[in-house]
């Protein structure tokens, strides 16, 4: 697809940090197996690629706000339009040499997500979309949710809470009505790439609760571009602003949704 001027700057901005993410995650395994000294690095292949982002995007649109994972918040010129970025969405993945995380960007205008890029340099893959344009995989594949009209044929996925977090019996409590239902729940730990993979009909659907914006903002408008149905937890909550989504294919949201809204 043809993209607009903004379009194709997050996407070149994707693929230069990606390329020195892959050069960082070649030397992953050459690291000592250690929190401190393996998290430190990760922290700076993180930080390297957020650099690379804010000068290719703020170069190209200075007057753009800024929300992103490690560099925090910075208000621009135009109050209306900002850039949501996570450098490095699914960091454990990245920190233990699993080929599965991703860059993700996108822009805001006026409160609504417009447009969103979620790039997987370890497979080469690009999900992107604009709002009114549809969904997109690299240069030329429409993406569609899947049909899937049964439950039990359907795979879902969602990330598990760790290291004592307090959601842990409530996402255990979903699981415990979903997973009878259904042909099975993944967890492959970058929220990103589950979003674009319900966009690519991949999964059936996807819920998590404690995200952050810059998790969830450029998955919001692929999955809804791609014709899936999204939406917060909570019915009056907002996705960005409360870190909860439910999403699934126009069939399947509401017999999910209510499995997982209890």
């Amino acid at each position: 697809m043809q993209g607009s001027a903004n379009l194709n700057i997050m996407m070149k901005a994707a693929r230069k940090a990606g390329r020195s993410l892959v050069k960082d995650f070649r030397e992953v395994e050459n690291l000592q197996v250690s929190m401190k000294g393996a998290g430190d690095f990760v922290s700076k292949a993180d930080l390297r690629a957020e650099e690379i982002l804010k000068d290719e995007l703020r170069g190209a649109r200075p007057t753009y706000g800024w929300l992103g994972e490690e560099g925090g918040g910075e208000d621009g010129e135009d109050p209306t339009r900002r850039w949501i970025v996570d450098p490095l969405d699914g960091t454990t993945n990245f920190l233990h040499g699993l080929p599965h995380w991703a860059v993700s960007i996108a822009l805001e205008h006026k409160g609504k997500v417009v447009a969103g890029v979620i790039y997987d340099p370890a497979k080469d893959e690009m999900f992107y979309a604009e709002k009114g344009e549809g969904a997109w995989l690299n240069d030329s594949n429409r993406l569609r949710v899947s049909g899937r009209r049964r439950m039990i044929e359907c795979i879902f996925a969602t990330g598990l809470p760790f290291g004592g977090r307090a959601d842990l019996p409530e996402t255990l409590k979903d699981l415990g009505r979903l997973l009878p239902t259904c042909a099975g729940v993944r967890r492959w730990g970058s929220a990103a790439l589950d979003l674009a993979y319900v966009a690519a009909g991949r999964y059936d659907g996807f819920w998590e609760r404690r995200l952050n914006p810059w998790d969830l903002a450029a998955g919001v408008v692929i999955v809804q571009e791609a014709g899936g149905l999204i939406e917060p937890l909570n019915r009056e909550g907002d996705i960005l602003g409360d870190g909860e989504v439910v999403c699934a294919n126009e069939a399947m949201f509401e017999p999910f949704a209510k499995i997982i809204r209890g």
